[in-house]
């Protein structure tokens, strides 16, 4: 898939986030890269094997106080390859943009990898 087509699928999933979430994404810039770097990965601490699709790289809103502004945008950055890698069609690929988008923008709002999985199970 080119650049330009991963890139809109990306929009239209942000774009699909409902309007209390969209709106509070003030100061973030959704980036697409092919590969994370290595500081990337050494800063997402993965087990060897492991892959990574999509990083927030932030101050989560729940750990802003009232000193927080005049700073650079937090950045969510998804991997086009790494999710292509791990996909077997375009439908996939959607799919799997839509997960990760969401899953780094929870971080955003201060929801931690241990909480996001117990969601992804049902679990309250």
């Amino acid at each position: 898939m080119d650049r330009e087509q991963f890139q809109e699928l990306v929009a239209r999933a942000v774009d699909s986030l409902p309007d209390e979430f969209r709106t509070r994404l003030e100061n973030v810039a959704v980036v697409v890269e092919d590969w994370p770097s290595r500081s990337q990965m050494a800063s997402a601490r993965l087990r060897k094997g492991q892959t990574l699709l999509g990083l927030y790289e932030g101050i989560p809103l729940t750990r802003r106080g009232h000193y927080y502004g005049m700073v650079a945008p937090d950045k969510i950055t998804i991997f086009q390859k790494a999710i292509e890698a791990k996909c077997r069609d375009e439908g996939e690929i959607v799919t799997e943009i839509q997960k990760v988008v969401k899953h780094e923008i929870a971080h955003h709002f201060g929801i931690a990898d241990a909480r996001l999985k117990q969601l992804e199970r049902g679990g309250d």
